[in-house]
């Protein structure tokens, strides 16, 4: 059995505990490792490395830490093969779907190697006779970031880069489901030039999330996952002081208008659905067809959803490997069986899909459901998985409100071909990320990443400018050189003339 160590003070480090977690090979339902689970006083031991570290690398000028992301970003790109393998044997999603998601990592990486620019501060001269003012932006200490299951490169890669380049050092807890990405990250991160400490992986379950939570070495924590746990997450580390982000469900509509273009829009239901099996933040779940779109769209789709090309990640052919689990395979087929009951009809049932050779994987058909009402559980609630539910809407206004009375505000989109109706939906839509003809609507990395409502907890988006400014903190000097005679003790508050 081979186990999944930490990576403490640029070293591989196994866990002392005696407590492990399974990690499976999604497709064939067997065990591939066991990761090692965190004590409090592994995680404490990480922290120290972390804070030992922190004031040299703080110190480090900016260009010198842009240097090792250079490095990093060509390192990354020459393992991507290797990664994407690991990526699918943990998680079970395709290798291109894996390396598509690395890329989207990477860039992010890119957007950090600008770092001298991005901390430059604002100066204006004269703000008072021979005074002169000016910002600049200094890094927190030790940070964390504790990812989910379903991107274990591209998320870890949307905090730990953007905050080692602003000068913290950095804790991260990758989800015990996939871990092995997170140690391999870590690896080649030294190997770019990374000292020792500056970035550090703490393997573990809940012990080691609360570990992190509660530590006052730690200033500022990012979360993506559930939104009851992100709710958790923000409120716990907030009550210790810390700075939080954290990043939480989705229920991601698409309004299909009847003017759309019905073969664009059925090509995006499909990959945005079905793609990585359903496991994303932003995959499109709802479908809100207005109109005489509905028996267009449901047209289209079924035949598409009974073709999709399912197996094993690991075959090029493939569209949608397995879920990452057994647990969350039958969560997800719980959720079918609970939309059959509540009235929905189920178009196209993927619950008792099988495949040859791979009897024991983690495997689920493509669902589809139609007349999907939104007081069903399927259309409250976060499945996480390929089952796409459509609502009939009998106007614009209809599925705008759709869309804004739901709790989670993430992602949406619209396909029109009415440049009024897209103008208006993305004005008026209360949803972080919004797409016009996009289905998945991820914003390149020097926007910001981050949706409204119960998607996010905390005031401050992730990656790009938002990322710059949560990992780093704003200090402001006021300065002047005496000259002449002193004017002696003033006991008003200072003005500038």
């Amino acid at each position: 059995m081979r186990d999944i160590p930490h990576f403490i003070d640029g070293a591989r480090v196994l866990g002392k505990s005696g407590r492990y977690g399974d990690v499976f090979n999604p497709a064939t339902g067997e065990v591939g490792a066991r990761v090692a689970l965190a004590t409090v006083a592994e995680v404490d031991t990480a922290v120290k490395s972390a804070e030992a570290a922190f004031p040299k690398w703080a110190a480090t000028p900016p260009i010198q830490r842009a240097r090792v992301m250079f490095r990093f970003k060509q390192l990354v790109e020459e393992r991507m093969d290797e990664l994407a393998a690991i990526i699918t044997a943990e998680h079970g999603k395709t290798i291109v779907d894996a390396k598509g998601s690395i890329t989207r990592g990477i860039e992010v990486v890119e957007f950090a190697c600008g770092i001298p620019h991005l901390l430059k501060g604002d100066f204006t001269e004269s703000v008072g006779t021979n005074v002169d003012s000016w910002s600049m932006r200094q890094p927190l200490g030790v940070c964390a970031g504790i990812t989910p299951f379903n991107f274990p490169a591209m998320v870890p890669m949307w905090m730990f880069p953007m905050a080692i380049a602003c000068g913290n050092t950095f804790i991260l807890k990758p989800s015990e489901r996939d871990p092995s990405c997170g140690v391999r990250l870590a690896e080649i991160a030294k190997e770019a030039g990374l000292p020792p400490g500056v970035f550090n992986v703490v393997n573990g379950d809940k012990i080691a999330v609360d570990a992190i939570l509660a530590h006052p070495g730690i200033q500022a924590v990012s979360f993506v996952g559930s939104t009851p746990i992100a709710e958790y997450v923000y409120h716990t580390g907030t009550a210790h002081n810390k700075r939080v982000q954290a990043l939480g469900g989705a229920k991601n509509h698409m309004v299909v208008m009847p003017d759309a273009d019905m073969e664009q829009a059925t090509d995006a239901l499909i990959g945005a659905g079905y793609g990585s099996a359903g496991e994303r933040c932003m995959a499109i779940s709802v479908a809100v067809a207005v109109g005489k779109a509905g028996d267009a769209l449901m047209e289209r789709l079924v035949p598409r959803v009974r073709a999709l090309k399912i197996g094993p990640g690991t075959d090029p052919e493939v569209e949608m490997g397995p879920l990452v689990t057994r647990q969350h395979l039958d969560k997800v087929r719980g959720y079918v069986d609970q939309g059959v009951k509540e009235g929905a009809t189920l178009v196209v049932d993927g619950r008792d899909f099988k495949m040859q050779g791979y009897e024991k994987g983690f495997f689920i058909g493509g669902c589809l459901f139609d007349q999907v009402t939104e007081n069903m559980r399927i259309y409250k609630e976060e499945i996480f998985g390929p089952v796409l539910s459509v609502v009939r809407a009998p106007s614009f206004d209809a599925a705008l409100k759709l869309v804004n009375d739901h709790e989670f505000g993430n992602g949406t989109s619209i396909f029109t071909r009415d440049g009024d109706a897209a103008r208006t939906f993305a004005s008026q839509c209360k949803i972080g990320m919004v797409g016009v003809n996009v289905p998945i609507p991820v914003p390149v990395a020097y926007h910001t990443f981050g949706g409204w409502k119960r998607s996010l907890f905390g005031d401050v988006n992730m990656h790009g400018p938002e990322g710059v400014r949560f990992y780093t903190k704003i200090k402001t000097v006021t300065s002047r050189w005496p000259t002449g005679i002193r004017a002696g003790a003033e006991f008003v508050i200072p003005t500038m003339r």
